[in-house]
């Protein structure tokens, strides 16, 4: 009985597709049929557009298809390093043909600690800046009391962290100074821009002592992590790919980065090294292997169709596309604002390098 259901449920299913752009037919049909049968009908202009647009659709489904090949080929032939951004510092993987990735041990917890206490007084701001010179506004007062007590815990077990002497001395004293601005904030019920600067410039010599401190640490732990692994993996480190992701604030002096070009060399850069940019801080292990995988695949699908490996590292359209704002430009008397022309296979670095006015560290910021 169940089986000969089967074929009145097809012929069900099918209903829609024979009276489709039919409505003479479809006003005939029974009620429970009718919300069932299309009332539009599509030119064949309409048709044909949308039959060549989907062939984009389905370069993506092909895509995902040869993706998990190419990743697995290529780590069949070649060492990959990931270095994945966290807040702990960073996490480096290294994946080796026909051996299970090895993870490097974590920054020691000093850098956090540093990180921690100094973004801290960094949240203040945050927990402030709405909120400067309205006195009648108290929307501020339980975000602080709820953050005091936090800073309350931290200062109060601040000596028993793992860190040397002077840091937990340099942290103490922020944190302390973080409470006697949230106390001074509490009993005015309010906030002033100039009690802020004030609490700023008190800061910021100490802030700069933990900011420096946490880069010598993390930089130091890396660099003895790459070195290693250059050691162990010989004359294969010269087939080796490595890769690094960023988001928009740290893709300048991007610290793992720059420790990888350390020991990959300036030659490796935009070619067996990548800065990948994502839009969230943290990048699972398999999507960073996913996008670098299919750049370097990519690049073959160029050398052969264009005889160039590295052109599909850029916008396929983007030398086209120039020499139209260059020509769009002249139409309007506008001055083209482009920047300047690079080779397919550069090796600049691919955050900014064009020098300017102004200081560009915290060093230069106190000159």
């Amino acid at each position: 009985m169940q089986n000969s259901l089967i074929p009145m449920r097809c012929a069900l299913v099918a209903l829609p597709l024979l009276f489709a752009g039919n409505i003479a037919q479809a006003a005939d049909l029974p009620p429970y049929l009718q919300e069932l049968v299309s009332t539009t009908t599509s030119s064949a202009s309409a048709i044909a557009t949308e039959n060549v647009i989907e062939l984009n659709t389905t370069m993506f489904d092909l895509y995902a298809t040869t993706a998990a090949i190419s990743k697995k080929n290529i780590l069949a032939h070649h060492p990959v390093i990931l270095a994945l951004f966290s807040g702990s510092g960073g996490r480096f993987i290294l994946y080796r043909p026909g051996m299970p990735p090895l993870e490097a041990p974590p920054v020691p917890i000093a850098y956090q600690l540093l990180k921690s206490v100094a973004h801290s007084t960094m949240a203040l701001a945050e927990v402030v800046g709405p909120y400067l010179d309205k006195p009648t506004d108290q929307t501020w007062m339980a975000s602080m009391l709820a953050f005091r007590s936090r800073m309350q815990s931290a200062a109060a077990g601040i000596e028993l962290t793992d860190m040397p002497v002077d840091w937990r001395n340099n942290s103490r004293h922020i944190l302390q100074n973080n409470l006697a601005f949230m106390a001074a904030c509490i009993a005015g019920k309010s906030i002033s821009f100039a009690a802020l600067q004030a609490f700023a410039g008190q800061q910021a010599p100490l802030l700069r002592k933990n900011i420096g401190w946490a880069a010598q640490t993390q930089v130091a732990h890396w660099m003895n992590v790459v070195g290693d692994w250059k050691k162990s993996l010989g004359r294969d480190w010269e087939t080796a790919y490595a890769a690094s992701n960023t988001i928009y604030v740290t893709r300048q002096n991007n610290v793992l980065f720059s420790v990888l070009a350390q020991y990959f060399g300036p030659e490796a850069i935009n070619d067996r090294l990548m800065l990948i940019e994502t839009i969230s801080f943290t990048t699972t292990p398999d999507e960073m292997l996913d996008s670098m995988t299919r750049i370097i695949a990519d690049r073959s699908v160029g050398a052969v169709f264009f005889g160039n490996y590295h052109l599909m590292d850029y916008e396929l359209m983007g030398g086209d596309a120039r020499a139209a704002i260059i020509a769009e430009d002249a139409k309007r008397a506008m001055t083209p604002v482009l920047p300047p022309l690079v080779p397919f296979g550069s090796h600049q670095w691919p955050m900014l390098i064009t020098s300017g006015q102004g200081p560009g560290s915290l060093a230069e910021l106190q000159k």
